[in-house]
């Protein structure tokens, strides 16, 4: 998601993951985030800069420095809602962003801080590092978590409304 964001912002992506359909969104949701005053929290960097991933080359994993930052970030939230995880973390070598997140959010999870995880990759990131039953609450649905809290109908709720 975050090379979306990245191209959006008129950043070189190399060869990661762009929805292409999704650039006008991504576009609007930046401008509308800045003209809120609201931080939308991107990372800074994906083991190279962000801002310079050459042609052929994709973003795995966030570095240690958007570990960091988006840790000091957590600490200031009473709700997180994670809808996928920080990188291929499939592949050992580039799981180091969300174990890194999955360990913080249980850990705040542990403090009283609501943590919902949605979305089949990031419900499998956390049950591999063993931390799914530390978080507040897991969703398999993430596209249609992510469309309810955006206000949408989902069919499925229509349906039980009318039964």
């Amino acid at each position: 998601m975050i090379f979306t964001f990245y191209k959006a912002h008129g950043l070189k992506v190399g060869s990661s993951l762009v929805e292409e359909d999704k650039l006008e969104l991504a576009t609007s949701l930046l401008e509308k985030a800045k003209s809120k005053g609201v931080s939308l929290l991107l990372p800074s960097d994906v083991v190279v800069p962000a801002n310079s991933i050459p042609d052929g080359w994709m973003g795995l994993d966030i570095s240690p420095d958007s570990i960091k930052s988006f840790s000091e970030t957590l600490d200031t939230t009473q709700t997180v809602i994670w809808n996928g995880p920080m990188g291929v973390f499939k592949f050992e070598k580039f799981a180091a962003g969300t174990e890194a997140i999955s360990k913080k959010l249980a850990k705040l999870s542990g403090k009283g801080v609501t943590t919902i995880i949605g979305g089949g990759d990031s419900v499998a990131a956390v049950e591999k590092i063993g931390l799914a039953d530390k978080m507040s609450h897991i969703l398999t649905g993430g596209g249609a978590s992510l469309e309810l809290l955006e206000g949408k109908t989902l069919p499925g709720l229509l349906a039980l409304n009318d039964a």
